[in-house]
């Protein structure tokens, strides 16, 4: 398996919500309209911006208070990382936008 996937699927890391211009109205509707967020692992050599496809059944984001910017979202989802389909897991702070998570391997895709 690939050494960053290994070392992503071992334990929490720190996250923050990734992309061009992260910010929590930005979360939302990348979250509820394209169903398509942006998560960085910022522990990593210059950190780790994955795109993640949003599974909304696997993620908890209704009881949070996007206006108010109060709340933990649960956030998960899939992806393909160097060549590992894998599925993100991560827990983010709705005040600061940060917060930890993890990947889960789920099988190779051979080029």
């Amino acid at each position: 398996m690939d050494d960053l996937v290994q070392r992503l699927s071992k334990g929490e890391h720190p996250v923050t919500v990734g992309g061009p211009q992260p910010s929590l109205g930005g979360l939302k509707k990348r979250i509820e309209d394209m169903g398509y967020v942006f998560i960085k692992f910022t522990g990593t050599r210059g950190g780790t911006d994955l795109g993640v496809r949003v599974d909304k059944s696997a993620s908890e984001i209704q009881q949070e208070d996007f206006a108010q910017g109060i709340g933990t979202a649960h956030i998960e989802g899939t992806l393909t990382l160097n060549y590992v389909k894998v599925r993100c897991i991560a827990d983010i702070d709705l005040a600061t936008l940060n917060g930890t998570g993890r990947l889960v391997a789920l099988e190779e895709v051979h080029p």
